[in-house]
């Protein structure tokens, strides 16, 4: 883990462990905390509670890998839906719609992988 005030954006060489432990819950939406993000990659957690979901959209010009932490959610690529489980993971080509959705009844943590990372 990292240590408490350094900076999530760092150009050397990183570790992270126990990354679930970055997730952040919100009781009306989906929650988002930034794991890493360098000049070509992003990784951060989306955290679900159960009924939650991350509307259906699109990226534009960058690709999306879902990596499922905890839990199990219901994941849209394109026309196929998919029930994925700790461990399993999907990939959102850019330009291809994908979401993600809570069925319950656990809490759901998936890393956001993306690439190349969003631009502020």
């Amino acid at each position: 883990m990292l240590p408490p005030g350094w900076p999530l954006r760092y150009r050397r060489v990183m570790f992270v462990k126990r990354i679930s432990g970055f997730a952040k819950f919100a009781p009306d939406r989906m929650g988002k905390s930034t794991i890493v993000q360098g000049d070509f990659l992003f990784a951060g957690l989306n955290s679900f509670e159960p009924g939650q979901e991350h509307a259906p959209h699109t990226h534009v010009g960058q690709d999306k890998l879902y990596v499922v932490l905890e839990g199990s959610g219901m994941v849209q690529v394109g026309a196929e839906t998919e029930l994925l489980s700790a461990g399993d993971a999907a990939l959102a080509p850019a330009g291809v719609v994908h979401s993600i959705s809570n069925p319950g009844p656990h809490r759901l943590v998936v890393m956001a992988v993306l690439a190349p990372p969003p631009r502020k």
